[in-house]
């Protein structure tokens, strides 16, 4: 059997735990790791929550820990491409034979916990734990690991990490985690633990007071956005921006994120601070400046406002709910200078479709709908009718499939344009897997 024959066979073995199954206990995954001899526990870890910004945020904190010379896992979520990017060591994706063998390894004892139980493991109860194998079997010097969703009941949640991020935390998986920010910080705050250093983005009132809470409760020490760290100042650059951030140690300047938005520049302070604690660095002792601007200046994060085509420019972002919309829609504003601008928009069934595309008509001249390929994916009809609404049904398309979609956007976005297409743009958004689709035909 080739490598590539197993991953594929790995990757359907974990497909058919059902991809969107969510149960949230501890106990399942707690016996799994046991029984694997506690690899979660061979390595310290930063562990990140919030509604917004996680991945850009453990990305550049990996990018940071890398630059200080360390061996890094990272574990996030969702992919766009492949399983493999949830499980990262030194900044790349773990590769085919190891993820299968690793896979191989704990597979008899998923089965042997399945059998216990009344309900199978669940898809992400499974990575995580690959995830934590892997890294104590690299060996890392440090796991970034990203909850899945919420943050007390997440299977990330046995940890108990030294450091933990917040970032800002809004409405969203209302479902699963309660109809008030109150409630989701609530939840989200649940990975606090007992003597932990808290790194906390600004938050609405309503979050900061639960977040606070849990720190009293637990003896956390908290350091929060506005407070002991945050951007100074921000410049556009070509290709990003350039920062000065107070960090918990000091003033870092000159700092260059390729990474557009008001957002990036907030996660890249929050990301500076968690690694400042996680290293040691405080009152008394800064980073070294080179080192962060070289974590920095090679940080990067697929699908966040990312650039795929040019003449044309074809953009990717992720935003699937209304406070990470609204970021995009304002780095758009701020750092694109677009004279024409036709966005391709696929949802997800359970998220706020209208609020979403209010947000970007003011930006977008029209306005292209689509079905993703999720099996909760909203038919682009009833999207048609939603946008129709807000745009007016003059300024929307509908094209079912993806490769369409593009194709109908491009035409329409260089449909009477004099000259130049150079301030001509496409943005491809309204979901992780939208982007994820429109990454694959792009990419190639």
């Amino acid at each position: 059997m080739t490598d590539h024959t197993d991953f594929a066979a790995v990757e359907a073995e974990l497909a058919g735990r059902g991809f969107t199954r969510m149960a949230f206990e501890l106990e399942k995954i707690e016996s799994l790791l046991d029984l694997l001899g506690s690899p979660q526990r061979a390595y310290p870890s930063i562990h990140l929550t919030g509604t917004n910004g996680k991945t850009s945020t453990a990305r550049m904190i990996d990018s940071l820990l890398r630059a200080f010379g360390l061996h890094t896992g990272r574990y996030t979520s969702p992919h766009l491409e492949t399983v493999r990017e949830r499980v990262s060591l030194d900044g790349e994706p773990v590769g085919e034979e190891r993820f299968a063998a690793t896979y191989r390894e704990i597979e008899p004892l998923t089965r042997l916990v399945d059998e216990r139980s009344a309900e199978p493991l669940t898809y992400f109860d499974v990575t995580t734990a690959l995830a934590f194998a892997t890294f104590a079997d690299a060996p890392v010097d440090v796991a970034v690991v990203e909850v899945g969703l919420g943050g007390a009941e997440d299977a990330t949640n046995v940890l108990q990490a030294g450091v933990c991020v917040l970032t800002p935390v809004g409405l969203d998986h209302t479902e699963w985690l309660g109809d008030t920010i109150q409630d989701i910080a609530l939840a989200k705050a649940g990975i606090i633990h007992r003597g932990a250093t808290v790194i906390c983005a600004a938050q609405e009132e309503e979050a900061a007071g639960p977040i606070l809470e849990r720190c009293a409760e637990v003896g956390a020490t908290i350091a929060r956005e506005g407070a002991e760290f945050g951007v100074l100042r921000r410049a556009v650059a070509v290709g990003g921006q350039v920062l000065t951030l107070q960090g918990l140690g000091g003033v870092y300047e000159e700092v260059f994120v390729p990474l557009h938005g008001a957002h990036q520049a907030q996660n890249a302070a929050v990301a500076l601070a968690a690694v400042e604690a996680f290293l040691g660095a405080g009152a008394k002792r800064q980073l070294d400046i080179e080192a962060v601007r070289e974590g920095f200046a090679t940080a990067s994060s697929p699908g966040r406002l990312e650039r795929v085509r040019s003449a044309p420019t074809i953009l990717l972002d992720g935003a699937h709910n209304p406070q990470g919309m609204a970021a995009t829609v304002t780095a758009l504003q701020e750092e694109f200078a677009f004279s024409k601008l036709v966005a391709v928009v696929g949802v997800l069934a359970d998220k706020d479709a209208a609020s979403l595309l209010e947000l970007l008509e003011p930006v977008v001249d029209q306005v292209v709908v689509t079905t993703n390929s999720s099996p909760r994916a909203l038919p682009a009809r009833e999207l048609a009718e939603l946008a129709a609404e807000v745009f007016g049904p003059e300024r929307v398309e509908v094209a079912e499939e993806m490769p369409d979609a593009i194709e109908t956007a491009v035409a329409m976005a260089e449909e009477d344009v004099p000259g130049e297409l150079s301030g001509v743009g496409v943005l491809v958004t309204g979901s992780v897997v939208t982007v994820a689709d429109a990454r694959r035909l792009l990419k190639r």
